[in-house]
């Protein structure tokens, strides 16, 4: 087991025994997207927040040295440098959490953001990203491969058919080795909860992935039909917060939300992970948003509330 999770067994016993009351996480879930949210430059405050927990991602077919440049680019000032100077935060070092690219570009990534002097970490999807069903050791030697030219944090995907099956034992063994492959990178393993079917799952999934060494957790590839939903985050919450309590390890479990598209979104999850779990999760170490698409809204919020108008195309440059 990883030095990151001491102290944790794998409880197929308990885990066996778990069941989710859907109807409960549905009404926390309603309760939490009818709360109200803060306007103005409260509002505006939030979304820098939300900007500096998002991995800046690019997963297209084609993605070239160039368009990862500047990805790279946008994720060290996420917000145009006038519009921060007006709300004097422009000194204030805001970036992204990281970028995130596939296997293949992570070197020009971490070229590009040294040419830069910048230190943003460098995520890659692996493991068959993002549907999981190559052969396991294709699966670690992608890891090691994206490792060993420079990504400093891992995305991986589950094999969605142990989970669906019931095979978590198998699961835990595969994440394991995937965590060993990691070394000293972070792993964030990805459960796609919109294939796995019920809340008992997602929660399953979620703790087997905690109690393998995954440093974060995330809803979804951004692929599939469903993904990040607000019951679905309560559940991984829960698992996460319930895994805090069962080992008192709050470095293990952070989370990640996947396919959030909007800044009104991303105020009611920020909002969530505050409700749940509290202030101290609402940090890039503990908590993400996976998004390619995310900050240009959050952005163009941000120009709102400075200029009072919204921006053009053109006067809001993008990755």
């Amino acid at each position: 087991m990883s030095a990151r999770n001491p102290g944790t067994d794998f409880d197929l016993e308990w885990l066996s025994k778990v069941r989710v009351n859907t109807q409960a996480v549905l009404k926390r879930a309603q309760h939490i997207q009818g709360l109200k949210l803060p306007k103005k430059q409260w509002q505006t405050a939030w979304l820098l927040k939300a900007a500096s927990c998002i991995d800046l991602t690019t997963l297209a077919g084609d993605d070239t040295p160039s368009n990862v440049h500047r990805l790279c680019v946008k994720a060290i000032q996420p917000v145009r440098y006038d519009l921060l100077r007006r709300m004097d935060m422009h000194d204030k070092g805001l970036t992204t959490a990281a970028v995130c690219v596939y296997p293949s570009r992570v070197a020009d990534a971490v070229r590009s953001l040294k040419a830069a002097n910048s230190c943003l970490p460098v995520a890659s999807v692996a493991t068959g990203f993002p549907a999981g069903q190559t052969p396991l050791e294709t699966r670690l030697q992608e890891v090691r491969m994206a490792v060993r030219d420079g990504a400093t944090e891992i995305d991986i995907v589950i094999n969605r058919t142990l989970a669906l099956t019931g095979q978590w034992e198998v699961m835990y063994r595969e994440i394991v080795q995937f965590r060993e492959a990691c070394g000293d990178a972070h792993m964030k393993t990805i459960l796609a909860t919109g294939d796995l079917g019920t809340f008992t799952n997602i929660y399953k999934a979620s703790m087997v992935a905690m109690m393998a060494g995954s440093d974060f957790i995330k809803t979804s590839t951004g692929k599939e039909a469903v993904n990040a939903t607000y019951p679905v985050a309560i559940v991984m919450v829960r698992a996460i917060r319930d895994y805090f309590l069962r080992t008192g390890h709050k470095t293990s479990g952070r989370n990640v939300l996947g396919g959030i598209r909007t800044a009104q979104e991303a105020l009611v999850w920020l909002t969530l992970i505050k409700e749940e779990l509290g202030n101290d999760w609402l940090h890039p170490h503990l908590f993400r948003l996976g998004a390619s698409s995310l900050l240009a809204d959050i952005e163009r919020q941000v120009y709102h509330h400075v200029t009072g108008q919204y921006a053009a195309y053109h006067e809001q440059p993008m990755a």
